[in-house]
């Protein structure tokens, strides 16, 4: 059962990466349970949790849609690398995580300012009724 785990939360990661290269909010949304929290480091080297941010808040359909979907509208994707470094189940087969490292890389269409998420960030996945969702993510950090 982990082994078939392992496989269906790395195809989770795929589709997260594909949304990303296809700019598709809808595709993003699906992949997330109703209860997903998104913490952030303020910057790729704020370790410490103490000043971590949740500028999404609680996972909320429409809202992060429609954020996403802002951002897809006003900002040219420019690279979205990404190598998954290790997945991890439960023996169970109900949830796991999934380490990986990311380099993503948007420019404003207006302005021209890039922006970039860049480190290695914790995916954490549950199975639900059959189907497996991201519960919870981990901001980029670099670690040295």
């Amino acid at each position: 059962m982990t082994d078939a785990a392992v496989a269906e939360i790395g195809a989770m990661v795929d589709r997260e990466t594909d949304a990303w290269n296809r700019k598709d909010a809808e595709t993003l949304v699906s992949l997330f349970h109703p209860d997903m929290v998104w913490i952030w480091p303020p910057t790729d080297r704020s370790h410490d949790p103490m000043t971590w941010v949740m500028p999404l808040g609680r996972f909320n359909a429409e809202r992060w849609r429609a954020g996403w979907q802002t951002l897809f509208e006003s900002h040219d994707l420019i690279s979205n690398e990404r190598v998954t470094r290790r997945i991890e189940a439960t023996p169970e087969g109900d949830g796991g995580f999934a380490v990986v490292d990311i380099d993503t890389r948007w420019r404003n269409a207006k302005t021209g300012v890039e922006d970039r998420w860049h480190g290695r960030v914790c995916k954490i996945f549950a199975k639900c009724d059959g189907s497996w969702k991201m519960t919870m993510q981990t901001g980029a950090l670099v670690y040295d």
